[in-house]
């Protein structure tokens, strides 16, 4: 009887060879670029998820401060009973100052209707903040005082800064940066996923935008819900994402300088006068001249101001400023958020009550519109109530999202004996090695761009990739070090 080489007395095993890296798969039979959409989808949602829901619970919160300062500051900012006409707006100016000596007068919105008029006063130990004195525009009662931030309460200020910052300053700003950062990436990158699983199981456009209950209960089910809703929600998450970008710390910095370089900010208005002035006189009716941002002001001359600005068609709320150097125009602004809105502006001369400057809305470029009209919308006024229900139903879906995301990470778990785990494996990595190099040669340059653009996404993404590279390494080591290997028989 033959024997094999391997068999014969004396020889060994030949030692085998240290097993290869196992090879780049993508997941579920997708393309090299599906496999590291899924996998970067994935970790973007487990890791960048928690700051999404602190974004999304303190957004909830800010969405109803206009009702919160309803309940807490009605009695100051709004009137019991509506007069016929309201006093001149001097004789208003002047029971605020009685009320509130220190400081000066660095603006007035009249009131109308039931809103009470606010005279805000500001001086440099205030820093930003500003006090502001409500009165009743009909008998010039002074109702009361809130300390105010840019005109917000200080509950709405409160509900801001919590969105805005965690009330940690500028350290705080970076976690809702990271979250507008990454937000558009995740949005996007789940429809696209989505589109694809779907296409390649040739569904039709409903079952993008339905969930599929026909399916088995358990992850397929998780997976159609999350996926469904985030289509419904994508529009609104990019709007969020884009609109808080704007004003974060970085990545709004560089935004500004975009509008710089484009010239697409609000055009600046002249309050230049060719003649100055002449002081202070009084006029009658017991209005005596007032400190104000510029120095002292004739109180009468908001009234000259307010006409002038009515009779240039300046309608609705409008805000009544002082110059902040002497012989300067004083400068009446529309300030009404709601849509349509009015934002036109002028400058008066106030001893002569005529416009001599003017910047309409209208005539903002496109670009500065934009970005002022996103704003109000992010804040919730720009469409009032409905604009307050259509962000804590974004704030809400979004929250429902998550919780599936982490869930189907849950229902992926292996559940065999031998190899329990608290949650599932991420997707197979090797996606990169097998794109196709042209892909690598637009790819790279542009995701550099927007990381430059959008400095804390660059970061986090830099340090994903790091991260993963490590894991990856360490897992591949591992491997080879329990890879068996045949013991040499002693005398070889």
């Amino acid at each position: 009887m033959s024997m094999s080489v391997t068999e014969l007395p004396g020889t060994s095993r030949p030692e085998p060879a240290p097993p290869a890296d196992p090879p780049i798969r993508p997941a579920r039979g997708n393309s090299p670029f599906g496999a590291l959409l899924l996998r970067l989808h994935f970790y973007a949602g487990v890791l960048v998820a928690p700051f999404l829901v602190v974004a999304a619970l303190t957004g909830l919160a800010y969405t109803v401060a206009p009702q919160v300062d309803g309940v807490l500051y009605g009695d100051r900012m709004t009137v019991a009973e509506v007069g016929e006409r309201p006093l001149p707006v001097a004789d208003q100016v002047g029971a605020a100052r009685n009320a509130h000596p220190e400081g000066s007068v660095a603006s007035v919105q009249p009131g109308a209707g039931d809103q009470a008029t606010r005279v805000v006063f500001a001086a440099p130990e205030y820093g930003e903040k500003q006090h502001t004195v409500y009165v009743d525009p009909y008998t010039a009662r002074v109702q009361g005082q809130l300390t105010t931030w840019f005109g917000s309460t200080p509950a709405t200020t409160w509900l801001d800064d919590l969105h805005r910052n965690l009330h940690l300053g500028v350290v705080g700003r970076h976690y809702s940066e990271l979250a507008a950062s990454w937000l558009w990436i995740i949005a996007l990158g789940g429809v696209v996923l989505w589109w694809r699983r779907r296409r390649a199981s040739r569904a039709t456009v409903r079952h993008l935008l339905v969930p599929d209950l026909s399916a088995a209960r358990g992850v397929r089910r998780t997976r159609g819900w999350h996926a469904t809703l985030g289509v419904w929600l994508t529009v609104g998450l990019l709007f969020l994402s884009a609109t808080g970008l704007t004003w974060s710390r970085y990545a709004g910095a560089n935004f500004g300088a975009g509008l710089d370089s484009l010239d697409a900010r609000a055009p600046l208005l002249s309050t230049a006068l060719t003649a100055t002035p002449s002081g202070p006189t009084d006029t009658g009716g017991g209005h005596h001249g007032m400190s104000g941002a510029g120095g002292v002001v004739e109180s009468a001359a908001f009234d000259r101001v307010l006409t002038a600005a009515r009779t240039a068609g300046l309608a609705g709320p409008v805000e009544i400023a002082p110059p902040a150097e002497p012989g300067s125009a004083w400068t009446v602004t529309q300030v009404d958020n709601t849509w349509p809105v009015a934002k036109d502006r002028v400058a008066v001369d106030p001893a002569t009550a005529t416009v001599t400057a003017r910047s309409d809305f209208a005539d903002w470029p496109l670009l500065a519109k934009l970005s002022g009209l996103g704003i109000q919308a992010h804040m919730g006024v720009l469409f009032g109530p409905i604009n307050q229900l259509l962000l804590a139903a974004l704030a809400l879906g979004l929250l429902c999202v998550i919780v599936w995301g982490y869930r189907m990470w849950w229902q992926r778990r292996p559940t065999r004996t031998d190899r329990r785990a608290l949650a599932g494996t991420p997707p197979a990595r090797g996606g990169i090695r097998a794109l196709p190099w042209w892909v690598l040669l637009v790819g790279v340059p542009l995701t550099a761009a927007i990381g430059w653009a959008l400095p804390l996404f660059g970061l986090t993404l830099l340090a994903f990739l790091a991260i993963d590279t490590v894991v990856g390494a360490a897992a591949r080591r591992r491997r080879r070090a329990a890879a068996p290997i045949s013991p040499v028989p002693a005398g070889r």
